[in-house]
């Protein structure tokens, strides 16, 4: 009989991050509407680095 060790940081990291990546997806949106090119930018980088700390997080939590 083999016994798991689980946490639930296996899913809360990849979805906090997965979150906070919508969230600058919408940003981008919202400021590539109004024009604001610097400010879309920084929410892209926003969305990738959080798109990537979500995979890398359910890699080594999953």
């Amino acid at each position: 009989m083999e016994i798991a060790d689980s946490t639930d940081s296996g899913v809360g990291f990849p979805v906090l991050f997965a979150i906070i990546a919508v969230l600058g997806a919408a940003g981008m949106a919202a400021f590539g509407f109004t024009g604001a090119q610097t400010a879309s930018g920084i929410s892209f980088a926003v969305a990738m680095l959080a798109g990537s700390l979500s995979v890398a997080a359910y890699h080594i939590y999953g």
